[in-house]
């Protein structure tokens, strides 16, 4: 990610952004220079529907007991729309 684009993060979306990455890089073994905010999942990192459900389950100790809905990510495309739905969910009030 650009350092410019770093700066505009909130720190949620910095922490779950890691995470991410974190994830991607361990168990999906993608090299970290690969990754990038608008990579696209499919196309750039070869994540079809399957991984980025084993990829969401991955990110449940980052979640603070919150949950993700499965509707939510529908429109999900790149790594960043990743990030700003996870981030949006922990920022959230708790009901």
């Amino acid at each position: 990610m650009t350092e410019n684009k770093m700066q505009n993060l909130t720190p949620t979306e910095a922490k779950v952004y890691d995470a991410i990455c974190e994830i991607l890089t361990g168990d999906f073994e993608i090299p970290a220079e690969k990754l990038r905010w608008d990579g696209l999942l499919y196309e750039d990192y070869d994540i079809d529907s399957i991984d980025a459900v084993d990829m969401i389950v991955q990110m449940r100790p980052h979640l603070n007991g919150k949950r993700l809905a499965p509707e939510d990510f529908k429109s999900v495309k790149t790594l960043g729309d990743v990030v700003r739905v996870i981030a949006r969910v922990l920022d959230e009030p708790a009901a």
